[in-house]
């Protein structure tokens, strides 16, 4: 018997369901950046324009939902990525990126906790697939940057990843926290790029 014989097929959503489907997340990520990862559900629903019965119908436990929503963000900041490729000036597109990395951190507002403390009933590949997907989406346009001379050639993307993160964990609970983060994102990045200076004339 082929190995995967017994395996249950998952059947593809209807359209509506599936609009429910997009429409619980997108509202989720709406109020969690606005209330915080342990935002009420009720209210989630109430934003989707839909009943509890329909978000537990697709999500059955907030760990269900949290994750969903990291997912869409990841996947969002990918399909970001791919797009900057194109962009004719590297440097520019990976600064542009790596604002939109900080501004989906500092709109985590204890996503990524909650995320963690409900590891053990979760998606046990979900966090190291999503940082895959993001080192990935982030090293082809530092690549691009360095080749061009836009950055200085030891900048490696898990260490500007990390510089994103702490900017946003010290700015998160701070009531102008995206401003915050941009400024310290100006000064980090400044640092980043490859400055050339004149050499003297001897």
């Amino acid at each position: 018997m082929p190995k995967d014989a017994t395996a249950p097929t998952r059947r593809p959503m209807r359209a509506d369901a599936r609009r429910n489907y997009d429409r619980v997340v997108a509202a989720a990520e709406t109020v969690i950046a606005e209330h915080g990862a342990e935002a009420s559900l009720e209210e989630i629903a109430r934003h989707a324009g839909v009943g509890s019965a329909t978000l537990h119908r697709h999500f059955p436990t907030r760990q269900d939902l949290l994750e969903a929503v990291f997912k869409s963000r990841v996947e969002a900041l990918c399909a970001k990525a791919h797009d900057l490729l194109s962009d004719p000036d590297p440097g520019t597109a990976l600064v542009t990126w790596l604002r939109a990395v900080g501004a989906h951190a500092v709109a985590n507002r204890g996503l990524g906790a909650s995320l963690m403390r409900g590891a053990r009933h979760g998606s046990p590949i979900l966090g190291n697939t999503c940082h895959t997907m993001i080192v990935s989406a982030g090293d082809e346009l530092l690549a691009r940057a360095r080749q061009a001379d836009a950055v200085r050639p030891e900048a490696a993307i898990g260490q500007l990843l990390k510089l994103v993160s702490a900017i946003a964990l010290a700015t998160e609970d701070e009531p102008d926290g995206p401003t915050q983060a941009d400024q310290l994102l100006d000064l980090t990045l400044d640092g980043v790029r490859l400055h050339r200076t004149s050499r003297p004339h001897t």
